[in-house]
């Protein structure tokens, strides 16, 4: 368990150490949270801005974990924060307070320094104490039978999951379930984009009377309801389970809560040594988490004290009860299966837990693949197997307060704990957040084979499980040897090249940000890197202008407009005049307006096609496999087919044309491109003398 990194907020120039001493005096509850696309969100007891400040405030940051220092302020709230979550998208935030105050944020056109409000709505004096979004019904997992194959359709399935909230046609809904300490139920429908219908909110109580809840945990069921644990802190009293449900009836929700068993975890055997951590003073249920997201069945309870704690793990089982032989239809002994909770394993500890986390995905389904990790009061850290809590890897966060300007003498001793912990949905890193307003970020074993470190095989599936579900790569990245970048590049590239025609121009773009974010981490990669974001460029340049062109009416309809000019240009025509007779006029006329606000786009076609023959003379073939732009002929087709429509569209508004600086007024530069493009095209690894010669 590496330490990657510390953030830390900004020191005054000068710090009063009696206010430091007040405000260390009280309890802080800082938390954090990690979305699908690596965006961190976490609260602070203070203004990171402003650390003179003499107001009290709760206040929500967010920073992406590509430049963690860069941290963008969402709101200050008069009360402390005690949720935060993200959608699976990773686009909506939801803050919920201890003041019953609910909020939904979301960045303007993925801005992170802009954020908007969405929706805002109050439960009156309700600490809330958990939420979840609804689950939207999409789940990709590994097929364990067909891991080893090439083929991302048969090595990636789609599990059956149900989604959360079905509206009209089967549609999943937006919105989220969130639980107070009160024992109650609230549901939030967020409206459509394109409806008028406002936010639908219901309310309905967990249990058949309200109850006080301390520790909850939220998880989704396979069949579209959510599944509830929690507890009132008391050990005496059982760890309650509920089924929930909700549904959408016409204009409202409905919200159905089912109790399902429970447990008690003096149930335990006696190795467990519950009833010496009951015996300390103050000694509590503290934390509760399914140890899967999705389809959890299994829970992990802390119950701890200030001095000892101790982790157990119950799961769910099918058990064959015997039948009295009086109740029996035969003499012969009968069974009568049930589910029932049966304790797993412990984890006992000489130290408070502070925080608790558990894997928010599942990457092979049914199979248990993640940890638990869990944070105490002496600031260690400790990965434990989630089906064992045989202890993985532990650390220590050593932290010291950092003052300046004043002797240490002046300050009063104060002890800097660990508040919140959180994973990455891949499971790659742990953040860590303490009392003093500091990030800091780990490293986690591989979340299939822990028991050797990242090889190529695993990174690649994780790669190609990311393409498949959409979910954020970057925290794989950060944990990547630099020995290793080469080949999972090299093996990441062939894998995608054995894929259907369909399948790679589908996750096409995709696999461009990947290989341009690997060869980017190498410092030998930095030119193959600039070269393939060049054609990323110019893809999606292409795909822009292509998407603009629409059949006539009298041409025939078997070949689009973009398949026409791809088969002249394939022919091999070096005067793109020429190339012009071959096409017809009318399937290439697009409004002079929309042409004139893509000239930009145009003039860096056309500066990306004179950088290319400048670099000519200096390119020199390369022994291996390096990527080059200048030798890839699909990026040159893809540059000649865009100086065609530029010549074209040149005709029917100029002021959209690129601009040249030139020596000689009536030399034609776009046909002088296009013809050295073309012989360039025809031996790009050993271009003759003379194309040099005339450019030149």
């Amino acid at each position: 368990m590496d330490h990657i990194f510390t953030i830390n907020k900004k020191l005054s120039k000068s710090v009063d150490p009696n206010k430091h001493l007040a405000f260390n005096k009280l309890e802080k509850s800082t938390i954090c949270s990690v979305s699908s696309t690596n965006v961190v969100a976490f609260s602070t007891e203070c203004n990171i801005d402003e650390v003179n400040s003499l107001f009290w405030s709760s206040n929500v940051y967010v920073c992406d974990l590509n430049s963690p220092w860069q941290v963008h302020k969402i709101l200050s709230n008069p009360s402390p924060v005690s949720v935060l979550q993200w959608d699976f998208t990773g686009d909506l935030l939801l803050v919920a307070d201890e003041n019953g105050s609910i909020k939904i944020y979301k960045a303007k056109e993925h801005i992170l320094n802009d954020w908007t409000l969405v929706l805002q709505t109050v439960l009156e004096g309700e600490h809330i104490l958990a939420a979840a979004f609804f689950h939207s019904g999409k789940k990709i997992c590994l097929n364990s039978e067909k891991k080893d194959s090439s083929l991302y359709i048969e090595k990636f399935h789609h599990v059956k999951f149900a989604c959360s909230v079905k509206q009209f046609g089967g549609r999943p809904a937006s919105g989220a379930l969130l639980l107070t300490t009160t024992g109650m139920l609230c549901s939030i429908l967020l409206p459509q984009s394109t409806s008028q219908v406002p936010m639908v909110i219901s309310t309905e109580s967990l249990a058949p009377t309200r109850i006080f809840v301390k520790a909850a945990d939220i998880c989704y069921g396979k069949n579209g309801h959510f599944l509830l644990a929690v507890s009132n802190g008391d050990l005496s009293m059982p760890i309650q389970c509920y089924k929930v449900s909700v549904r959408k009836v016409e204009d409202k929700c409905v919200i159905t809560s089912q109790s399902l068993l429970s447990f008690f975890l003096f149930e335990a055997p006696k190795e467990a040594l519950m009833e010496q951590v009951a015996k300390e003073k103050n000694c509590h249920i503290s934390h509760i988490k399914w140890i899967m997201r999705e389809d959890a069945d299994s829970v992990v309870v802390a119950a701890s004290s200030d001095k000892t704690s101790c982790l157990q793990v119950w799961e769910l089982r099918e058990k064959a009860l015997p039948v009295h032989k009086s109740l029996g239809k035969s003499e012969t002994p009968q069974f009568f299966n049930t589910v029932l909770w049966q304790y797993q394993c412990h984890f006992q500890y000489n130290s408070k837990v502070t925080s608790l986390a558990t894997s928010k995905l599942s990457l092979l389904n049914n199979v248990s693949s993640g940890y638990v990790v869990a944070t105490f009061s002496d600031n260690s850290i400790h990965c434990l197997y989630r089906d064992t809590l045989k202890h993985l890897v532990s650390t220590t966060l050593n932290i010291c307060p950092r003052y300046s300007d004043e002797p240490l003498a002046r300050y009063p001793k104060t002890s800097i704990k660990i508040s919140n912990i959180d994973m990455s949905w891949l499971g790659n890193i742990l953040l860590v957040i303490d009392s003093d307003d500091s990030l800091h970020m780990f490293k986690l074993p591989p979340q299939i084979d822990s028991s050797t470190p990242l090889s190529v095989p695993y990174c690649t599936t994780i790669l190609e499980y990311c393409m498949m579900s959409g979910f954020d790569w970057l925290d794989l990245l950060l944990v990547l040897r630099p020995g290793m970048l080469d080949a999972l590049c090299d093996r990441l590239t062939e894998s995608f090249n054995r894929q259907p025609a369909s399948v790679q121009q589908f996750f096409y773009v995709q696999y461009l940000c990947m290989k341009i974010s690997l060869c980017r981490l190498s410092i030998q990669g930095q030119t193959k890197a600039n070269d393939l974001t060049q054609f990323l460029m110019l893809h999606s340049i292409s795909t822009a202008f292509k998407s603009l062109l629409r059949p006539s009416e009298m041409s025939s309809h078997d070949k689009s407009p973009a398949d026409s000019l791809a088969n002249v240009i394939a022919e091999g025509q070096t005067d793109v005049d020429k190339v012009l007779m071959h096409l017809e006029a009318k399937e290439f006329t697009v409004e002079p307006s929309t042409l004139q606000s893509l000239q930009q786009l145009i003039q860096w076609v056309a500066d990306l096609a004179l950088n290319l023959l400048v670099k000519l003379p200096d390119s020199r073939p390369i022994m291996g496999k390096p990527y080059e732009l200048l030798r890839d002929v699909k990026a040159l087709n893809m540059l000649r087919e865009m100086l065609v429509l530029i010549r074209i569209w040149g005709l029917l508004r100029p002021a959209c044309l690129p601009v040249f600086i030139k020596s000689d007024g009536s030399l034609d530069v776009l046909a002088l491109l296009f013809r050295l493009l073309s012989r360039l095209v025809q031996n790009v690894n050993e271009p003759d003398d003379s194309l040099i010669g005339k450019f030149f």
